[in-house]
Order: structure tokens, then sequence, then C-alpha cells
């Protein structure tokens, strides 16, 4: 998924509106496991001016990339986190352990060709999904206008559970970047 979609979704799920701490906590979660490929990938491209094709055709499947997002799109990691919260009984780390699982889980089945070792650091292993949140080939075109419905839910929900002005605003400017984004993938790509 897109991460703009990871953020809504999160959000949605595990924010609580008036709570800031359990919200920013939730959507730290939800973008966490992005960060890293949005540092690399922007330094790449934007101070070190590699081409795009050797960012995300090289890089990308380099073992050095594939390390770092090991670490952070680990479910053992993730998952730890989750009970280490759990037995603390904080709220907000709950938020941000489930959203980053949560974003993990959509992760896990809509990565064809570019998933990541969610298993680390037991396994290397990676889930080459048959299902894809970008690529035609992969389903895209039924994938990501049900990708964009679940957004328009999040938001929904996030609205009923009486966000403010500035929240519908915020939400709001993610809901029509993910559309956007779900429009360019589809018809590009």
């Amino acid at each position: 998924m897109n991460t703009p979609a990871h953020l809504l979704i999160g959000a949605a799920a595990f924010g609580t509106p008036g709570e800031r701490r359990t919200m920013a906590a939730a959507l730290a979660g939800a973008l966490l496991p992005d960060l890293s490929l949005y540092l690399m990938a922007g330094t790449s491209l934007y101070v070190l001016n590699i081409p795009e094709h050797v960012v995300f055709d090289r890089l990308y499947f380099s073992s050095a990339w594939q390390t770092v997002f090991a670490i952070d799109n680990s479910f053992l990691l993730w998952g730890a986190v989750l009970l280490v919260a759990i037995r603390l009984g904080w709220a907000p780390m709950m938020a941000f352990a489930s959203a980053g699982l949560l974003h993990l889980a959509t992760d896990f089945v809509l990565h064809a060709g570019d998933g990541r070792p969610h298993f680390w650091p037991l396994s290397d292993w990676v889930f080459d999904s048959p299902l894809s949140y970008w690529d035609r080939t992969h389903y895209a075109l039924w994938i990501a206008p049900v990708a964009a419905l679940a957004c328009l839910a999040a938001y929904t929900v996030l609205w009923r559970k009486g966000i403010g002005l500035w929240g519908r605003l915020g939400f709001g400017a993610l809901l029509a970047a993910e559309l956007w984004v779900a429009r360019q993938w589809i018809l590009y790509f």
C-alpha cells in the first residue's frame, strides 16, 4: 500500500482523536516501516544524484538496503514492541506497535516482486505475493480501488470518531494523496 493509505488506516484503527499522544503514536507506527525507503531513496536521488533506475532496480534490492528493510519491517521486532507495550499497559506504545504491525501485514500480501524480509532476524525469506498494490500484472487494477475504498472508510471512521478541523484537513489531504497516487499507479504502471 501507499504510505498515505497506511497512515489513514493506522490512525483509524489505532488512533484516538483528542488523545494526541496515541494518535501521534499510531501515525508514527504506520509511517516507520516506509521511512527508511524515503530517506535512502531521497538521499540517493536528490543529494547523490543517482539515476532513478539505479536506485529502484539495483540499490533497492541490494543487501545493504534489504538489511535496513528487514529491521524496520520485521514482524518479530514489531511484535516484541507490542508485547512490551501490553506488559507496560502504555496505550500510545500499543497504538504505535499495532499500526506498525498492520502496515507490515498489508505490505506482506501486497508486494509482488518487491517484498521485504518480514521475519528478520530468524530468516531473510521474502514472500513474493501474487498481489500488488501498484503492478497491473499482479491485479493492481483490482487492488487499487479496494485500497481507495478502505482509505475512504478509514477517513469516515476518523470523522465519526470526532477528529477536529485540522484532523479533517490533514487526513483529507492524505485521502486526496492516496486517491491521486492510486490513479497514477493504475494509469502508468
